[in-house]
């Protein structure tokens, strides 16, 4: 059973004290990976919220390129979007498949995906924080943890061979490339077990932390994402990333269920369950990425 640590308090100061109570000290060089989001959204981790907590780890903002048409499917572009939305104000941004991918093994098991495909100069980071934003997402039903790690450290082309459930690199072609949903929900699971096992190979460490704010049903990737839809929840942070996104998941439902009228917190729902998103977890959870079952420990 997993431990997930958990803060009903949103500021910088409970941000540093829940990765404290991982009581894992992170060596090295540090990337924290981030959405930026896209030009137009708004639920993104803005500056004054991760900026201390950054800048006390003295920490480099990660990103790679969207497969999608935007401001951010290029290094210049994104570096604009990614100063515009204030991220260059508290650490240096380094989107990690601007000098190309490589391909990294992906688990036994895997039945979509071949390999996975990240940016190259996730090599020169000895650690990372998984620092995900909990919402909803139009493609993969919510995202958070598992899908900031395989959508979101995946290069841009890896990001279409994710979408397109192993069958192209082409972010012209993945987008009309014909698949059944939850391949998709668990080719996000194969990449992102990928990429935990290389950096567990390479002696690389991932803590992850999930801020439960803003929530809405679209993802900090959409330009017309819309308002939050239910309250703030707050702060999970866990050595494991499906206990820490099932942690997520179920205080979403425990929500719904003390506010059975609630109409955000409906759309939520089904907005995660119309896509399959809640079955990335045991999917994931059979490849060893992680557990389901936690221990939840309020902070």
């Amino acid at each position: 059973m997993s431990e997930v640590f958990f803060t009903k308090e949103i500021t910088p100061e409970s941000l540093r004290r829940i990765y404290d109570a991982l009581d894992i000290k992170l060596s090295g060089k540090i990337g924290v990976k981030v959405s930026t989001g896209e030009e137009g959204s708004k639920g993104y981790l803005k500056a004054d919220l991760i900026g201390p907590f950054v800048k006390s780890l003295n920490g480099t903002i990660v990103e790679c390129n969207t497969a999608y048409p935007g401001a951010r499917n290029n290094e210049k572009d994104h570096l604009k979007t990614a100063a515009d939305h204030g991220f260059t104000e508290f650490a240096e941004v380094d989107i990690m498949d601007a000098d190309g991918e490589k391909e990294i093994p992906v688990p036994a098991g895997a039945k979509h995906l071949k390999y996975d495909l990240i940016g190259t100069h996730f090599d020169n980071y000895d650690s990372f924080v998984n620092l995900a934003h909990a919402k909803g997402h139009i493609m993969g039903g919510f995202g958070a943890n598992l899908k900031n790690q395989s959508i979101g450290f995946a290069s841009r082309n890896g990001k279409a061979y994710i979408h397109s459930c192993g069958k192209t690199k082409s972010p012209k072609l993945c987008w009309v490339s014909k698949h059944q949903q939850i391949d998709f929900i668990e080719s996000m699971a194969e990449a992102a077990t990928a990429v935990a096992d290389y950096a567990k190979a390479e002696g690389k460490q991932i803590v992850y932390i999930t801020v439960m704010n803003a929530i809405s049903t679209l993802c900090d990737c959409a330009s017309d994402q819309d308002d939050p839809v239910m309250p703030d929840l707050g702060i999970v942070a866990s050595l494991d990333p499906v206990a820490n996104d099932q942690a997520f998941i179920d205080m979403v439902w425990q929500f719904a269920a003390e506010n059975p009228e609630h109409e955000g917190v409906k759309a939520l729902i089904e907005r995660i369950d119309s896509r399959l998103g809640r079955e990335i977890l045991p999917y994931a959870e059979s490849l060893g990425l992680g557990s389901r079952e936690y221990e939840l420990a309020e902070i």
